[in-house]
């Protein structure tokens, strides 16, 4: 039997994230997204505390670049000198993005802070508030950015110790969102004999593993891009006598990622519409739990007002009216939207279409037709495409379409093809 002990479980934490392409935000938003990192991490120094966390694991990229700001650097030292005052516990690896081979500037970290090192993977004691062993934990840092070996044959866990803890930076199960680094298959962990794989890397919140082993991903601490979106956070870990840990998601991140779809099906006025995404934009507010939102909407589905949004300029001409009716205050849970995509149709009766004697009718039953066999949709597009292979400015991009050649394309083209025949057919 061990003794019951708590720690937290935190990952890619890196600090002072660019957040690139929002230059054009306004005051509020960039500041807010500037400081986010910050404020996750100082969030995760008061949720140890308030926890009585004994100690953390960071599995990996607490910062964004290898050759790390001093700004980040000084903010990790600050709150790790307070977590030293309560008597917390640190154990970091890095991983690819914060790897040993950076630039680091000469501080002195505090004496609760232990770096594994990139050599071998390490074993050190960790121990509760009190002085009485908790756990073995175990981890080995990158000393390069791209690690693509499995380091999981490496860890081998000692024979005596209440709990085992280890951690890794790494790619379980190949993950395609990711880099395929550290790259190992979840079989492996379950195997191992550890108690618990403290991970890190994917920036997706999951537990692979609830039983024993736990096998855990906390997610980064807050959202870089519109990619990585809810809430995020960290994980506390309460283990018992017994030696199973009883998990809980705490929230970190200050700024939520989030995207909302609106179909204009109900809209027959502009300023219908304008009203529907004021109304579905302040419902996502009300329930964000009080943190600013970066929002990208998405108007789909049919109606009337699908040929006004077809025309270039209005998405941009509704995008800037609903950043100014939203404009983001500082100090306030705003809600900013950084994107408005228009992937609407025309109130088309497309059965009736199906069957028509017409060059309308005929185009979209080839559309049809391509739609159902895709060996056959992709020679016909590849065939259209070759011509432009040859264009100055418009090779590059047809070379790229011709590689991908999504479905949506077809289903865009075919659309917009038939409605401006049938368009002309009925002028």
């Amino acid at each position: 039997m061990g003794v019951p002990f708590t720690f937290i479980h935190a990952a890619d934490l890196h600090l002072d994230s660019p957040f690139r392409g929002l230059t054009k935000t306004p005051a509020a938003v960039r500041d807010a997204l500037s400081e986010a990192t910050f404020v996750a991490l100082q969030r995760l120094t008061e949720t140890a505390i308030a926890e009585n966390a004994d100690f953390i694991v960071i599995a990996g990229d607490l910062f964004d670049e290898a050759d790390r700001s001093l700004k980040a650097q000084l903010a990790l030292v600050r709150e790790w000198e307070k977590l030293d005052r309560h008597g917390v516990g640190i154990y970091v690896i890095h991983g690819n993005h914060d790897h040993l081979g950076g630039r680091r500037a000469a501080l002195t970290l505090p004496s609760n802070v232990h770096i594994f090192g990139a050599e071998a993977v390490e074993c050190k004691p960790a121990y509760r508030r009190d002085g009485e062993l908790a756990a073995y934990i175990y981890g080995i840092s990158y000393g390069e950015r791209a690690v693509t070996r499995n380091l999981v044959p490496q860890y081998s866990r000692r024979e005596d110790g209440p709990y085992h803890i280890a951690m890794l930076h790494g790619n379980v199960g190949g993950d395609a969102e990711h880099d395929s680094y550290a790259p190992c298959r979840l079989d492996e962990l379950k195997q191992s004999g550890f108690d618990y794989w403290a991970l890190g890397h994917i920036h997706k919140r999951e537990i692979l593993n609830e039983a024993h082993p736990c096998i855990v991903y906390p997610g980064n601490t807050q959202g870089r891009n519109p990619r990585e979106r809810g809430v995020k956070g960290c994980y506390v870990a309460r283990v018992g006598e017994d030696g199973l840990a009883e998990l809980a998601f705490s929230p970190l991140g200050p700024v939520l990622w989030e995207v909302a779809e609106l179909s204009i099906a109900g809209a027959e006025t502009e300023q219908e519409l304008l009203d529907q995404l004021m109304k579905l934009a302040d419902d996502i507010g009300g329930q964000s739990g009080g943190r600013p939102v970066m929002l990208r909407l998405i108007l789909n589905g049919r109606g009337a007002l699908h040929g006004e949004l077809a025309e270039q300029t209005a998405a941009a001409a509704l995008l800037e009216s609903l950043q100014r009716e939203l404009e983001p205050a500082q100090g306030e849970a705003w809600v900013y939207i950084y994107s408005l995509e228009i992937e609407t149709g025309a109130m088309t009766d497309w059965q009736a279409l199906l069957q028509e004697d017409s060059f309308a009718g005929e185009l979209y039953r080839l559309g049809m037709q391509l739609e159902a066999n895709e060996e056959e949709w992709r020679r016909f597009a590849s065939s259209a495409l070759g011509e432009l292979a040859s264009h100055g400015k418009l090779g590059r991009r047809s070379r790229e379409l011709r590689e991908a050649l999504p479905l949506r394309l077809l289903e865009e083209a075919r659309e917009l093809a038939v409605q401006l025949t049938a368009g002309r057919r009925n002028e």
